[in-house]
């Protein structure tokens, strides 16, 4: 009788913890991952997106699911990331889709499109505007599927060693820009670098180049630029947003549980919301900063931007003609851009350009 008593005791106190214990956890198999970053630990709005992708899946999942992250470099270089993923050699990388520019135009589509998109334009046409499914249908012929990892927001328009005060002043001049922005850039005489972050202050330094873009003064600040090349331009035509993504290796992906797939959205979302979050508070204050240390803000003038925009066009025409995948995402990125900056000029410029009017009187 006693013995009877105990094993239905038992079977009240297990099913009771069953009950109690996450549900995901019941069902859900454990998965390890290693996630790389393109970039290093000392950016600290694009680095740590990586970290609060592993932590938010490790607390949503019960900890049964664990990406390790690393920092750019570690496992294989930034440039590599995106073979490293459709090969499997990581599982996961986060990269600006651009890097990849050699490999086919399309992929810088997925991070810009000089004379495109705003930050919150680019997250709307991804999210709600199919962007993301036009570009995953793409990625996917190159091993991996994509998440929106986060943006850079606006930039700078780069650093320079002297004064660009008309077209002569670009010819020759030797900058470190790659990718879509360094096609067109060569129309207008600029002769384009490619050279990791890490060597940018030395070549500017050195005289080796004589202009660089990057970031934003978030990062450019802690990057030291402003100490080798003094003058820092606005507005960057090309890049009014600069968007980061998750690329994950499809098989992994596709095999996954529904319910995995989804804490990784969820959690790419928190990590996405978090960067752009981070240059929108960083970089006012650094900016102060670096004009307070002496830097010489300065404005392209109208004939640079003319003549970079119809570069633009130039190079859009023959990708459009050459490429199907292009013309379609391009398509669509133009198709959205001209309806929402009709609404924006309205609504979001009108609303800015009131407040920058009413700055000194608030």
């Amino acid at each position: 009788m006693e013995r009877r008593k105990f094993i239905g005791t038992l079977g009240i106190g297990a099913a009771a913890t069953a009950l109690s214990a996450p549900a995901i956890a019941q069902t859900a198999p454990e998965i390890s991952w290693r996630l790389q970053s393109a970039f290093p630990r000392t950016f600290e709005a694009l680095y740590a997106a990586t970290t609060t992708m592993a932590d938010f899946v490790a607390e949503m999942t019960d900890g049964r699911f664990r990406i390790q992250p690393f920092a750019g470099g570690e496992i294989v270089t930034g440039g590599q990331i995106a073979d490293a993923v459709a090969t499997g050699t990581i599982e996961m990388g986060h990269t600006a889709s651009q890097y990849y520019h050699g490999k086919d135009p399309v992929f810088s589509l997925g991070t810009l499109l000089p004379f495109g998109f705003n930050t919150r334009m680019m997250d709307a046409w991804q999210l709600q505007g199919g962007g993301l499914d036009l570009l995953n249908t793409f990625y996917a012929k190159h091993g991996f599927y994509a998440l929106p990892g986060g943006n850079v927001t606006a930039q700078m328009g780069g650093w320079y060693r002297k004064e660009i005060n008309d077209l002569a002043d670009l010819d020759g001049l030797k900058m470190r820009v790659g990718g879509l922005p360094g096609s067109i850039m060569a129309k207008m005489g600029v002769v384009p670098t490619l050279i990791p972050g890490g060597d940018v202050y030395v070549s500017l330094e050195r005289g080796t180049i004589d202009a660089a873009e990057f970031t934003g003064p978030y990062d450019e600040e802690r990057m030291g630029l402003n100490k080798v090349a003094p003058y820092y331009y606005f507005p960057s035509w090309w890049e009014g947003q600069s968007a980061a993504h998750f690329f994950i290796n499809l098989e992994q992906w596709t095999s996954l549980p529904v319910q995995y797939q989804s804490v990784l959205r969820a959690a790419a979302a928190a990590a996405s919301n978090q960067v752009v979050t981070r240059y929108d508070y960083g970089n006012p204050a650094a900016l102060v900063r670096l004009v307070s240390a002496g830097v010489k803000l300065r404005s392209f003038n109208q004939e640079i931007i003319d003549t970079a925009l119809a570069a633009s066009k130039e190079v859009y025409a023959d990708l459009s003609a050459s490429n199907s995948e292009w013309k379609t995402i391009y398509d669509s990125i133009v198709d959205y851009r001209d309806t929402a900056y009709a609404y924006w000029q309205l609504t979001e410029l009108s609303y800015d350009a009131m407040m920058v009017r009413l700055r000194n009187q608030l």
